[in-house]
């Protein structure tokens, strides 16, 4: 066991977005610097998806279409990013970020891509700024393997996860769980196994009274061998698209009860980015810091635990 939180970083493959995009792609390589500049991880780069398995998720027309940049109309409509080489170089490489962690923490107990959680692409579509579906991509690949992995998603950012919740639609060993706020985008919801919506500008009381009275019962009857935490931090109060109304130390909290809930329960733990839109600027990337903070505080708990008993 390394004695650093695993974190896989696509920010080698940063992909310039046109000026005033509302995208913030400097979060990647802002997060990933501090990560590593504050001793929070390990930072390696997972290097590149391949098509096979990709196209355990995607179709075969969808997965070429990213490789030349010819979108097909969907995502040429739903998907809000330009195509380039470097789009397409970092796509791929922020879905293998979540595979390497998914094989990292099943070996560590909790692992995390420092990008991923792009829940709104579809099989055969991107949408919602989500290219590759990046947590499906990982849990069909674990199951060439392990067919009857029981994967679940606590998928936490402030949108419903359309994409994911349609991709594992008919697939018994798949458990999506979202809290999202129930009146924002995506306009047209796919239901996953259970979602919680919230009202719009919901407050910490409102969260955290759903999220304690759903979760546990939800772990507990679906009993998953992995869970991936989508950590969205578009809950903030400031986010320009979230429409709830976290505060900073809300978030932590609600970092620390996810996180230290799949552990206690002795649950290997992905964590991915998820969205955020932060009218600060540099304030989304801290918010991710956090969250690897967090997953980073209670590795270095575990990896303790497990000297001690050794």
């Amino acid at each position: 066991m390394p004695s650093l939180l695993r974190c896989y970083s696509s920010d080698a493959y940063f992909a310039p977005l046109p000026p005033g995009h509302v995208f913030p792609m400097d979060k990647f390589p802002q997060s990933a610097a501090a990560v590593r500049d504050r001793g929070l991880g390990i930072v390696i780069d997972p290097g590149r998806i391949g098509d096979s398995d990709l196209m355990r998720v995607h179709t075969r027309a969808y997965v070429a279409s990213i490789r030349t940049g010819q979108y097909n109309d969907a995502t040429q409509r739903r998907l809000g990013l330009p195509w380039s080489q470097r789009l397409s170089d970092r796509s791929h490489a922020a879905t293998a970020g979540t595979l390497t962690a998914t094989r990292a923490a099943l070996v560590d107990g909790i692992a995390a891509n420092l990008a991923g959680g792009t829940h709104h692409a579809f099989a055969d579509r991107g949408e919602g700024f989500c290219v590759f579906n990046d947590v499906a991509v990982a849990i069909r690949a674990l199951r060439q393997d392990e067919p009857l992995l029981h994967a679940m998603v606590i998928d936490l950012d402030a949108h419903q996860g359309n994409g994911t919740n349609a991709i594992f639609a008919n697939d018994p060993f798949t458990f999506t769980y979202s809290v999202h706020v129930a009146r924002n985008y995506p306009s047209d919801k796919v239901p996953g196994s259970r979602d919680v919506g919230l009202s719009r500008f919901a407050e910490a009381d409102e969260y955290f009274t759903n999220l304690e009275a759903t979760l546990p019962s939800e772990v507990e009857r679906f009993e998953p061998d992995l869970v991936f935490y989508n950590a969205g931090v578009d809950v903030h109060i400031d986010d320009r698209f979230g429409q709830m109304r976290l505060s900073t130390a809300d978030m932590a909290r609600r970092d620390r009860y996810v996180i230290n809930s799949c552990r206690d329960w002795a649950i290997p733990t992905v964590v991915v980015y998820g969205g955020g839109y932060n009218k600060t600027p540099g304030m989304t990337a801290e918010l991710h810091v956090q969250t690897i903070r967090i997953a980073s505080e209670r590795f270095n708990a575990d990896h303790e635990a497990r000297r001690a008993s050794a």
